[in-house]
């Protein structure tokens, strides 16, 4: 694709060479994510960031990310703050936040709702989440992250095992997921949930369309013993008819370090797109795994950044003008991705 002024708003858009044009200008920012140099490539510019649901790590990664790359961030936190609810329609608020910014990144909990404000917008618009539907940059953070670790283990995403595990059904970043793994080669997939929060079927006829082994099942660890990684997601209560509901299949597929020393490869990832539900009735992913070198969610929460610089660098053709915009750091500094 041109990324060049692009919406990002489906993984649809990319092929596998998109992909791994993205994940080549995300290699690219590590110095600047890791404070090793500043970039002022983007001074001038300002990100709308317009979150109309909940959100900790998107929303405040897209901020950073767009800050590391010297531009400057005006958010939008849920309805009652904003004029959609006095009535506005999400035509009439395209038109005007766009001529206030210079991209925008969105999240909304209706299905469809970030391609609509989009066709109405002057500026990009990036899909921070619309729903169940999508979450393209969680997808590609997801991919990144995934790419890495089998990579450090000597594997490749090319004949790659994953199980997902969780709410399949209304998991918007397992969606995103499957769409972009299609795009690869002998992809054996697992996917563990309960009956009544299944995959749609739609995401497991393109794997399948695409050659990929497919199998579905509602028993967590005779699924996890052959895996290169295993991909937990929460319940997804904000998706159910009431908090009552969301409790008959909270805590249903937990994971702990004695789980994952009998029934897991000693190399398997474990992965997780955040928040784990880490309450005693849901427990996803206890807190034992923490010291576990394998739990990788927390690089998989820094590479979030480094994915979402590279797509403001496409986006708004500045990656052949970074480096050249950039300098040391001025203060103290020891990150590292961990």
């Amino acid at each position: 694709m041109i990324f060049a002024g692009s919406h990002i708003l489906s993984v649809e858009q990319f092929v596998r060479a998109d992909i791994e044009r993205i994940f080549q200008v995300a290699d690219s920012m590590e110095p600047y994510a890791l404070r090793q140099r500043v970039t002022r490539v983007l001074e001038g510019a300002i990100l709308g960031n317009m979150f109309f649901e909940p959100s900790t790590r998107t929303r405040v990664s897209f901020g950073c990310a767009f800050n590391l790359l010297g531009g400057e961030v005006r958010e939008t936190t849920g309805f009652k703050s904003t004029a959609i609810a006095k009535g506005e329609s999400l035509y009439d608020t395209a038109r005007v936040l766009s001529g206030y910014s210079d991209v925008i990144c969105m999240r909304h909990p209706e299905s469809g709702s970030v391609a609509e404000f989009a066709s109405a917008s002057r500026v990009p618009v990036v899909n921070g989440g619309d729903g169940a539907n999508e979450h393209p940059s969680q997808a590609l953070l997801d991919l990144y992250t995934i790419q890495k670790e089998v990579k450090e283990k000597g594997g490749s995403m090319d004949h790659l095992r994953i199980a997902m595990i969780g709410d399949l059904k209304h998991g918007r970043t397992v969606h995103s997921l499957c769409k972009l793994l299609a795009l690869f080669s002998n992809v054996e997939v697992v996917l563990v949930s309960p009956t009544e929060l299944a995959m749609p079927e739609k995401y497991i006829e393109s794997l399948r369309a695409a050659g990929h082994k497919v199998s579905v099942s509602n028993e967590l660890t005779q699924s996890i013993t052959q895996v290169d990684i295993v991909y937990s997601t929460r319940i997804q209560e904000e998706r159910f008819a009431s908090k009552e509901e969301a409790d008959l299949y909270r805590g249903r597929f937990r994971l702990n370090q004695a789980i994952y020393t009998e029934f897991c490869q000693p190399n398997t990832v474990i992965m997780h797109p955040l928040p784990r539900d880490s309450r005693a009735e849901a427990n996803e992913l206890d807190n034992d795994l923490n010291q576990n070198p394998n739990l990788a969610i927390f690089r998989q929460a820094d590479n979030g950044v480094l994915v979402r610089m590279a797509l403001f660098a496409l986006v708004l053709d500045v990656v052949d003008q970074v480096d050249a915009c950039s300098r040391p750091v001025n203060w103290c500094h020891n990150r590292t991705f961990v």
